[in-house]
């Protein structure tokens, strides 16, 4: 207990005992010694140098995994040819094997990464729930049904028509998921988190349920879809690409949008109202966004797991849980993770490849199981 200040040659004012003695700069505590900073100045210049590194470790973490999946496969390709390929072009093998088979799979992989790690760190933040990912609402089922439906209705069969079909069904899935959620006689409150995740329970069986009936009944069907549905990067073009890519740019404008509205959501939908955010209206527009990723994501490259699961946890551990920190770290991070699974699909059972989609769980994994195993897993 500090004695009370008695005004005396100390130096102390008489102002009370939490007083600081005159040049003590403020918002060090009174007795520290001069010229070192204390606790608190300690804690803030190291928050921004951690953060600081965790933005460095993922920039330099996606540039690599680019790298290799420029420069891996069943034939392996020096780095220097891969930049020299890259920067001047060339008619050699190596240089048609980069530009015309490896680049258009990399771009589809950083794109389709990106879209699932935001989808999924964005409905984390909509329905609370720490295990939610683009299948809480039945988005992936929902685009597996649209393609379904595309194959055996209007005889689609190529990756550039899918694309439509996948969206289509995404959306309407979403837009089932929420109408169920927000009416009927329990409609009060609006579209709540839990509800929200019981109608995607429901729309996720009805769509399995209808993928069912067709592939049992049409084995063409079942034998193109299988083909689609393993969820895989190779086999596609910068013709899908450019096709998604509007998409792609569209959904994660309204994710953004919807950031700071997720922060207040995360701490009640009372307590977000009274901070002046309309809560209707984020979780519509974060909900559309996550809807527009998902669906081009996997109209892209089929339904692909773990990724929008993973990804906002290992990035919510590494830069914190502000969501515009969070999501521009998924947006990193997403396509490491899918990259990488691609490359070790390419490389562990030789000459043939296991699809991205099967290794996504088998590369993921250890990385949540490390996050949970810290107590890193924080919930949205």
């Amino acid at each position: 207990m500090l004695p009370e200040s008695d005004g005396g040659p100390s130096g102390r004012s008489h102002d009370g005992p939490h007083a600081d003695p005159p040049g003590t700069p403020s918002g060090r505590p009174s007795g520290a010694p001069p010229g070192r900073p204390s606790g608190d100045d300690r804690a803030r210049g190291r928050r921004p140098l951690r953060v600081g590194a965790a933005w460095a470790v993922l920039l330099l973490a996606l540039l690599l995994t680019l790298l290799l999946s420029l420069a891996v496969g069943s034939r392996p390709i020096p780095p220097a040819e891969v930049l020299r390929a890259l920067l001047h072009g060339g008619d050699g093998a190596e240089a048609r094997v980069v530009l015309e088979m490896r680049l258009p799979r990399t771009v589809i992989g950083l794109m389709v990464g990106a879209a699932l790690g935001l989808a999924g760190a964005v409905l984390q933040g909509l329905t609370r729930n720490p295990i939610a990912e683009p299948g809480v609402l039945g988005l992936g089922q929902g685009a597996s049904c649209g393609v379904v439906l595309a194959i055996a209705l209007f005889g689609v069969h190529t990756l550039s028509g899918y694309v439509w079909f996948a969206f289509a069904g995404a959306a309407a899935a979403a837009v089932v998921a929420y109408a169920v959620a927000a009416g009927g006689r329990g409609g009060r409150g609006g579209a709540t988190p839990v509800k929200l995740a019981l109608a995607g329970a429901a729309v996720n069986a009805f769509a399995v349920a209808v993928i069912s009936a067709v592939v049992t009944t049409d084995a063409t069907v079942n034998d193109e879809f299988r083909f689609w549905q393993v969820g895989a990067l190779s086999g596609r073009g910068t013709d899908v690409a450019s096709q998604v890519l509007p998409f792609l740019a569209a959904g994660a404008v309204l994710v953004l949008v919807a950031a700071r509205g997720l922060d207040a959501l995360a701490l009640g939908d009372d307590t977000a109202r009274g901070l002046g955010q309309n809560v209707a209206v984020v979780r519509v527009t974060g909900a559309a966004g996550a809807t527009v990723l998902t669906g081009a994501a996997v109209a892209a490259a089929g339904p692909v797991a773990f990724v929008g699961l993973a990804v906002p946890h290992v990035a919510r551990a590494l830069v914190g849980a502000d969501h515009r920190r969070l999501l521009a770290a998924c947006l990193l991070l997403g396509p490491v993770m899918l990259l990488l699974s691609d490359v070790v699909g390419r490389i562990v059972f030789p000459p043939s490849e296991v699809p991205a989609g099967v290794m996504t769980a088998l590369v993921g994994v250890p990385f949540l199981v490390a996050t949970v195993r810290r107590r890193a897993v924080v919930a949205a």
